[in-house]
């Protein structure tokens, strides 16, 4: 299976693995477990309640109006838990995958809502074109990871300890970003940089470096003031491991 990867003049690779079908296919069915859970669950707490009775009294547009309301959480299931636990449900944290841009960074709403807008022919209709989708596409990518530029990535432990985003930090060290900037940053996003920036200076890819150093200027929003931009990358992984380490 071919590896999540950042275009380089030295073409050098990225470490995200992107989740298998049997993966994928694992964490939906815990979350129809979890959907089914909640609409048995509703039914026999509102007939305990008494309020089914009510309902059924009713007239039929009020009716179906009211139980859409009731489960409305199962039908945005999937993109209410990706966008509040960025880029997973339940499923994918028990079967430990991710989606993310196909860049590494994490996907935004819109990319979440064109995925999930894209089930129904992925998945509603089927399962035949998401699934051809997933066998054909390059990183095991349905409709609407293409539609959205993301992908599904196994998080499953696959590093050795080069790869940590850990940074030598000292007692009296003074961070040069603020923590609304850095923190916009996560785990992976980290990294991915950090390994990359490695990569780059070893391979003296400056395209690397300086596709790294836009990412970066893009998302917290300031150009790189440093002398060199291995410097500015060096300062944004020291700042945070400086914040999430207090």
């Amino acid at each position: 299976m071919s590896k999540l990867y950042i275009t380089t003049t030295q073409n050098v690779p990225l470490f995200f693995i992107p989740a298998s079908i049997g993966e994928r296919m694992l964490g939906y069915l815990i979350d129809i477990i979890v959907k089914v859970s909640y609409i048995i669950s509703m039914y026999y707490l509102l007939k305990y309640l008494g309020i089914l009775d009510f309902i059924n009294e009713m007239e039929t547009w009020n009716q179906v109006a009211i139980l859409l309301i009731i489960y409305s959480p199962v039908v945005f299931y999937s993109l209410i838990c990706e966008s509040l636990m960025e880029g997973r449900t339940l499923g994918k944290m028990l079967v430990k995958t991710r989606v993310v841009k196909i860049d590494g960074y994490q996907a935004s709403f819109t990319d979440y809502f064109t995925r999930w807008i894209f089930r129904l022919v992925d998945i509603d209709m089927g399962f035949v074109a998401g699934t051809l989708s997933m066998l054909l596409a390059r990183h095991t990518q349905r409709l609407g990871d293409l539609a959205a530029g993301t992908a599904v990535i196994s998080e499953k432990s696959k590093y050795n300890l080069s790869h940590t985003i850990l940074a030598d930090i000292k007692e009296d060290y003074q961070p040069y970003f603020s923590r609304t900037q850095v923190l916009q940053f996560n785990d992976n996003d980290m990294r991915i940089i950090k390994e990359n920036a490695l990569n780059a200076i070893q391979n003296r890819d400056a395209a690397l470096m300086e596709k790294l150093t836009a990412k970066i200027e893009k998302v917290i929003r300031i150009k790189n003031k440093f002398p060199a931009q291995e410097n500015f990358i060096a300062k944004i992984i020291e700042d945070y491991n400086y914040y999430t380490g207090e």
